[in-house]
């Protein structure tokens, strides 16, 4: 079983946090509250917060997000964790630069989460929803959430 996630984006604001809340929940609410979840951004500015739309939209699956400040990922928090799941294909690539060797525990989110099912969507990349509506925020929302399921379940048995 996988000890620790660390879940990678852009900005650290929207898709990375949301994904870290959600799995956090799920591993919590199946009894696997022993795995350590994480989120770190390529491009952020450290300390800064989640984004109201990603707050609100979370609010509505019970998990609040509001106390989160981003951070930037580096080669310590690579090292740290024991799977590191990407929501773009960037994100992989700027981890295996900032640790060579990282290659066997990064993944793009949605190829693990779906790794050997039919049903893989064709798009392997979460859209990010930074600067636009709410409702683009709640499509990300339902793709992670289907993940997050898939990927609790991997880690958890």
């Amino acid at each position: 079983m996988k000890k620790s996630v660390l879940m990678v984006c852009t900005g650290n604001s929207c898709r990375s946090v949301m994904a870290e809340g959600l799995l956090k929940k799920w591993l919590r609410d199946h009894g696997c509250g022993d795995v350590a979840v994480d989120s770190a951004g390529i491009a952020t500015i450290p300390g800064l917060m989640a984004s109201s739309n990603a707050v609100e939209v979370m609010k509505r699956e019970y998990v609040d997000i509001s106390n989160h400040r981003a951070q930037v990922i580096s080669g310590r928090l690579i090292e740290e964790h024991d799977l590191i799941l990407c929501m773009e294909p960037v994100h992989v690539y700027k981890v295996v630069e900032l640790l060579p060797g990282a290659e066997s525990k990064t993944h793009l989110l949605l190829d693990y989460a779906y790794e050997g099912d039919r049903e893989k969507p064709k798009i392997l990349r979460v859209t990010d929803p930074i600067g636009k509506p709410k409702e683009v925020y709640e499509s990300v929302l339902i793709i992670l959430k289907d993940a997050i399921e898939r990927v609790g379940k991997k880690i958890c048995g």
